[in-house]
């Protein structure tokens, strides 16, 4: 594996922020930390770019162990969630700055940050300043700063928390084909399941400090490893069952004529391109979604049936 983390550990006091985690990424793939605040994500970014000392553990890349080395001196480089780009130096001698400790000249310097901001489609703003950039601008100068180092390893700690809904689809999308274009090894944290499912290859999710599981979007979404796994990712919809209750993901419901549950509309609400409705099956809820051209009437009977049950191993859910 080219990016390995074994038994790596961060003690506050009593509290253990990370527990002896494990985690392998292969060279040109992108792997998003996936969590709820607090549950040790950001603290693991931190140790991998050299930020903060681990208790426990080691950190490799390319096979050779940085885990001691100092965040200047290892082949990772990091895009943080504000950016932290100097707000008193140009656009230009933002993504130049870090290029000082490699020895080259001022005009390397400044050819090599021209070509980066080029490729983050940021040429002919060069001259700008970070407080007269939108957001997007701003995240595409972080990563030409971050990309200007050619590290083996990117690292990004919400990098798109701070943009609207919109522009955060677009930076994904860019984000992705720059990764593609510089084949580029890459550990994204997010709290933000649809982030982590569109963005990786694959999505470690982790709760408590530590990995509970990882996988391609595909395997942890439809195949959890236990009841927080399978919540984390996405709705989760139970039916009663003769031995307790049957669990499927929200989409999986559907309405069926000879469905083997009966239940009645309670509400509709209209998302646009669906319609989001809850049935009351036996007294408890269901959660059902249609397209927006299909309408179901508040009140009116329906008989549900689902197409693919949720199962983690060991228990059925």
């Amino acid at each position: 594996m080219f990016l390995k983390i074994a038994g790596l550990t961060k003690r506050y006091g009593a509290t253990c922020v990370v527990d002896s985690m494990d985690l392998s990424v292969e060279k040109g793939a992108v792997c998003c930390l996936l969590g709820p605040s607090g549950c040790g994500k950001t603290t693991t970014l931190r140790m991998v770019g050299g930020y903060l000392a681990p208790d426990a553990g080691s950190i490799e890349v390319d096979g050779i162990d940085i885990t001691g080395l100092a965040p200047e001196e290892r082949p990772v480089s990091t895009v943080f969630q504000s950016y932290a780009l100097f707000p008193h130096m140009t656009v230009l001698e933002n993504v130049a700055y870090g290029l000082k400790c490699h020895g080259m000249s001022r005009a390397e310097r400044t050819a090599e940050a021209r070509s980066m901001l080029a490729s983050v489609a940021m040429a002919g703003l060069e001259k700008s300043y970070p407080g007269e950039l939108s957001g997007g601008q701003q995240q595409r100068v972080a990563l030409a700063r971050s990309l200007v180092l050619h590290p083996k390893v990117l690292l990004l700690d919400e990098p798109l928390s701070n943009l609207d809904t919109g522009l955060r689809a677009t930076m994904r999308t860019e984000i992705r084909s720059i990764q593609q274009e510089f084949d580029l090894t890459m550990l994204f944290v997010t709290h933000d399941r649809r982030e982590a499912m569109a963005l990786g290859d694959t999505v470690a999710v982790m709760d408590g400090g530590r990995i509970l599981q990882q996988g391609t979007p595909e395997q942890v979404y439809f195949h959890p490893a236990d009841e927080f796994c399978a919540r984390f990712l996405g709705p989760v919809d139970e039916l009663p069952g003769p031995d307790g209750p049957i669990y499927a993901r929200l989409e999986d419901v559907v309405v069926a004529p000879q469905g083997p549950w009966q239940g009645t509309v309670k509400s509709c609400t209209f998302l646009g391109d669906e319609l989001s409705y809850e049935v009351s099956v036996q007294g408890r809820l269901i959660s059902l979604r249609s397209q927006n051209r299909e309408r179901l009437d508040i009140g009116a009977p329906v008989s549900l049936d689902i197409r693919h049950k949720l199962t983690w191993k060991g228990q059925s859910l």
